[in-house]
């Protein structure tokens, strides 16, 4: 029995999301029954982070477990020539018995691209969030600051978890200017709880309107009041953009 270890890419558009549904198509789901396919084997994936409906990945990491005597490098083909055209395997490796997908990793970075115009994005439509007021950026930098460490961050949760503790460290945390009107915010941390990244966005936008100032952030965030902070971000701005394991 092998240990494979994936790195996936994909488009989140039109996805219900990493993990499988009972209803709804699922980035888990299409490579699963893809594997099976190639393989002829029930095989189960184990996603470092399951990200939720249109919500993309540049470094998605998974592993599963396969009797098949398929080399990694046909398996790799094979996978990509009939998955998707939204998603590509970017690598299929054999690892440790003891490797995790999820459980291994020591910390994971996404990002977040705001379009702040004053018309909304067309062909970025579907990887940005469009907001028309300007949005004043190092305010908004400034209050990003205030998540570095050890923080409870229920204020930015969903209220719909299953977690057993809110406490996480944030490594980093930025917003920056990139290409003309566009805003991105990068976080990394040592894990992260449903919709925070989102709802973090949601407030640092919030920020940058004037509608908070900075401490006003600090104090939501210490607050542990879901209710104080601001609205949860859409999804199609959000890319988990990589995953250490050491």
């Amino acid at each position: 029995m092998k240990n494979l270890r994936m790195i996936i890419e994909y488009d989140g558009t039109g996805y219900y999301g990493w993990q499988r549904q009972i209803s709804d198509i699922t980035i888990q789901q299409v490579l699963e029954e893809t594997l099976r396919r190639i393989t002829g084997e029930k095989v189960t994936l184990h996603g470092s982070s399951r990200t939720d409906a249109g919500v993309h990945a540049l470094h998605q990491v998974a592993h599963f477990r396969t009797s098949s005597g398929i080399p990694e490098r046909n398996l790799l083909l094979g996978l990509n020539s009939l998955i998707p055209r939204n998603i590509v395997v970017r690598d299929l490796t054999e690892v440790d018995e003891d490797f995790h997908a999820r459980y291994s990793a020591k910390s994971k970075t996404y990002f977040y691209r705001i379009f702040n115009s004053g018309m909304r994005a067309a062909l970025q439509r579907n990887y940005c969030w469009s907001v028309f007021k300007p949005l004043d950026v190092e305010r908004m930098s400034e209050a990003a600051f205030v998540l570095k460490g050890v923080h409870d961050f229920t204020a930015f949760c969903s209220a719909q978890t299953d977690v057993k503790s809110p406490v996480r460290e944030v490594y980093d945390a930025r917003v920056e200017k990139e290409e003309r009107f566009f805003v991105r915010f990068t976080i990394e941390a040592n894990g992260f709880l449903r919709h925070m990244v989102r709802t973090i966005v949601g407030t640092l936008v919030d920020v940058g309107k004037g509608k908070f100032t900075p401490m006003d952030f600090r104090r939501i965030l210490e607050s542990r009041n879901r209710k104080k902070a601001g609205i949860t971000a859409p999804p199609q701005g959000l890319f988990l953009a990589g995953v250490k394991y050491e």
